[in-house]
């Protein structure tokens, strides 16, 4: 039987805080290094066609890059980390629950992104190692950004050769929940993205106005650049001229993901042959073009979630979390390689 290996090393420190990197390793896989620091994903390594292994997501090479870009006024890009309270955006940085109005801090504009400018991606988080992987535990206390409630987390990092992560989250009064993960991926290992063949199994996604918070209702995709029910390359139709591509410059919108698909999103690149496939039991996937990245197009985020603004919108599926209940979310990566893109 073929078992994961699972080493720790120093990475850092934060403040009078050691960091330690995690490699995840085992000849059947990818290899892949996760941070206690934000529970970053730091680096996953994954063998070519030809058997020539490159790191297939975007990450720093030390500590001091996730440092400057948590930093205020950087133009933050979460490479690789959990997010949460609250992943993608809440209008206005209030939302209201059982009759209370809760403010969380704005760091988009008028809204708040990510959990705010000390979200989940900016703290040490507890590790131990559990059997085929690690475990993160972070302990949110009641008033953490605004969010009500003490919530208590973990994230678990399995090699089974799939990339399985889980979230659990509990808490001890009522409170809204959504966390997920932001890795960039590039199945070249370098250059652009625009070539990578994707497919998202949804008939609809949710449109946006100007600071990309949903309007109205979703949309079906059918006879709109949002269409990836068909295997189609991500570059193919950013130039058209569609107004929802205009307001973020590419995709960076949330997919309502079909009950009952074979699978949530595939990705495949064809100098490589890398081939990614993503499963998750969240309602949407927040596909993101890397349109603000400093090089834009150099990777592209799969980010498995509730819908964003959620806590105002009473007609898109709950983020409330109460006492008694628990959070769960169960997301897969698997990397393989095929000599021409699937049929999606």
């Amino acid at each position: 039987m073929t078992l994961t290996e699972l080493t720790r090393e120093f990475f850092g420190r934060a403040g009078e805080t050691d960091v330690h990197r995690y490699t995840l390793s085992r000849p059947d896989g990818p290899t892949v290094r996760v941070l206690d620091y934000g529970g970053v994903i730091q680096s996953v390594e994954a063998p070519d066609l030809s058997g020539r292994r490159a790191d297939v997501i975007l990450g720093y090479p030390d500590l001091d890059g996730y440092f400057a870009n948590n930093q205020p006024g950087a133009a933050r890009v979460f490479l690789g980390a959990v997010i949460g309270r609250f992943a993608n955006r809440i209008a206005g940085g209030a939302f209201a629950l059982d009759g209370v109005l809760h403010r969380v801090p704005v760091n988009d504009g008028k809204n708040s992104l990510h959990g705010g400018p000390a979200g989940f991606d900016t703290r040490v988080w507890s590790a131990s190692p559990v059997p085929g992987g690690l475990r993160l535990t972070l302990v949110s206390p009641d008033g953490d950004q605004g969010y009500p409630g003490r919530l208590a987390v973990e994230v678990t990092y399995r090699l089974d050769p799939r990339l399985r992560i889980t979230y659990r989250a509990t808490t001890d009064a009522p409170t809204v929940v959504n966390l997920t993960n932001h890795t960039y991926w590039n199945l070249a290992g370098g250059g652009d993205v625009y070539d990578h063949s994707l497919a998202i199994a949804a008939g609809s996604f949710c449109p946006t106005d100007e600071n990309l918070i949903p309007v109205g209702d979703p949309t079906p995709v059918e006879g709109t650049p949002f269409d990836f029910r068909r295997a189609t390359t991500i570059g193919a139709r950013l130039g058209d001229p569609d107004p929802q591509l205009a307001i973020g410059r590419g995709y960076d919108h949330n997919w309502v993901l079909d009950d009952g698909a074979p699978f949530a999103a595939r990705a495949w690149e064809p100098t490589s042959g890398r081939l990614l496939t993503m499963w998750t039991t969240e309602p949407g996937l927040q596909f993101y073009s890397g349109n603000y990245l400093g090089r834009p197009g150099a990777g592209f985020a799969l980010e498995a979630q509730h819908f964003p603004d959620s806590p105002n919108r009473p007609d898109f599926p709950s983020t409330v979390l109460r006492p008694g209940e628990v959070y769960h979310q169960d997301t897969v990566f698997e990397l393989t390689t095929a000599d021409r893109p699937p049929v999606a």
